[in-house]
């Protein structure tokens, strides 16, 4: 049997300067159905009534648990680099911070 090269396992991936530059999201929200997760990252900013979705994906089952996976590890990783990541009531409260803790402005 012949040895499989390594690079015949490699994918290139293209990502667009455009993409490159990422979009600032502040919640997900998560919904699943028995064949799909769908994850909508979303921007909340201060005093707007809306919030948007900045982008939807779409993964079947198992990349969700493979995601998940992925994010523990760097989670774990990033840890162990910069300190552990403070959450607020101890990561109990998912409750959405439609002030986002400061003073609400006045015009």
């Amino acid at each position: 049997m012949a040895k499989q090269n390594k690079e015949d396992n490699q994918i290139n991936i293209e990502l667009s300067e455009e993409m490159a530059e990422g979009v600032y999201v502040n919640l997900a929200m998560i919904a699943h159905s028995n064949s799909e997760f769908v994850i909508d990252f979303i921007r909340i900013m201060p005093g707007l009534p809306k919030a948007k979705v900045k982008s939807r994906i779409v993964i079947t089952p198992e990349h969700a648990v493979r995601l998940l996976a992925a994010l523990k590890d760097n989670i774990k990783k990033y840890e162990e680099s910069f300190g552990p990541i403070n959450m607020p009531n101890g990561g109990d409260d998912f409750n959405l911070p439609l002030n986002f803790g400061g003073t609400v402005g006045e015009a």
